[in-house]
C-alpha cells in the first residue's frame, strides 16, 4: 500500500470519517468540501472540542457562555449546508483557549467514546503547524488517540498555517500532500462559513477589538482546493 493509499481512500467519499475541530469554523473552513463529499457518502461526524466562546472577550452584552451558545448553534447551522444533522456533531464544550488547561486523558476517554462509536477509520486534526494553542493542542491530543487506536488512520488539514505562513507550501511539501477538488461543494462551503456569523462582524457589536475572520482568509479557503496529508 502507498504512503497516501489511506488518505486517498479517506477524500473519496467511500469511507466514512471524523474531523477533529478545535473551534466551531475550523471544520468548515479546512475540510468543508470533505464533509460535503462524506456526507453525500459514507458519512462523517464531527467533533468540537471548545465551545468558541472566547473570540469577544470585551463584550459585555455577549458572556463566553451566551456566545458558546451561538456558536454551536452556528456550527449545526454550518453542517446542515454541507448536508448533515444534527446527530452528525459531537460538542465537548471545552474552554476555548484553554483546551491545554483540561486533563488530555479526560478528552481522550470522551474522544475514543464517540471515534468507537461512529466506527469510522479515519480521523481528521488540525496540523500542528496551526500556531493556536487549541490546534495545536488537539494535534497532541490525536498523537495519544493514535497510540491508543493504532489501527486509525490520522490525516492532517491545515487552517492558520495555510493563511499566515508564506513559505506554507515548501514547509508541507515533505509531507507530500493530496488536494481535493473541492469545485462542486464551493457554493455549500461559502454558504456553511457564513453560517459562522459571529466570526464574521455580524453578531457581537459592542467589542471592537474582537475577532473577524479576514475576508482574505475566507476567500482562500472558500475558493481553492483543500489540502490534507498523512498526519506526521
Amino acid at each position: 500500500m502507498s504512503h497516501n493509499a489511506p488518505l486517498a481512500e479517506a477524500l473519496s467519499g467511500r469511507e466514512k470519517i471524523v474531523v477533529l475541530a478545535p473551534h466551531p469554523d475550523d471544520e468548515t473552513l479546512g475540510c468543508g468540501g470533505l464533509l460535503a463529499r462524506a456526507f453525500a457518502g459514507a458519512g462523517a461526524h464531527v467533533i468540537c472540542l471548545t465551545d468558541g466562546g472566547a473570540s469577544h472577550p470585551g463584550s459585555r452584552a455577549w458572556s463566553p457562555a451566551r456566545l458558546a451558545e451561538t456558536r454551536r448553534a452556528e456550527l449545526a447551522g454550518a453542517l446542515d449546508l454541507l448536508g448533515g444533522g444534527a446527530a452528525d456533531l459531537t460538542w465537548l464544550g471545552h474552554p476555548d483557549s484553554r483546551l491545554h488547561e483540561v486533563a488530555a486523558d479526560a478528552i481522550l476517554t470522551e474522544l475514543m467514546q464517540v471515534i468507537d462509536a461512529q466506527a469510522a477509520r479515519h480521523i481528521f486534526v488540525p496540523a500542528s503547524e496551526d500556531k493556536h494553542c487549541d490546534h495545536q493542542t488537539t494535534a497532541s491530543l490525536a498523537d495519544g488517540l493514535r497510540a491508543q487506536r493504532p489501527n486509525l488512520h490520522f490525516h492532517s488539514y491545515p487552517v492558520w498555517s495555510r493563511f499566515d505562513d508564506p513559505n506554507f507550501a515548501e514547509n508541507t511539501a515533505g509531507y507530500a500532500p493530496l488536494t481535493l477538488d473541492t469545485a462542486a461543494y464551493r457554493d455549500a462551503k461559502s454558504a456553511a462559513i457564513r453560517a459562522h456569523r459571529s466570526q464574521l462582524g455580524q453578531v457581537v457589536q459592542d467589542d471592537p477589538d474582537g475577532f473577524i475572520l479576514p475576508e482574505a482568509m475566507i476567500d482562500l479557503f472558500a475558493q481553492q482546493d483543500e489540502i490534507f496529508w498523512r498526519m506526521p
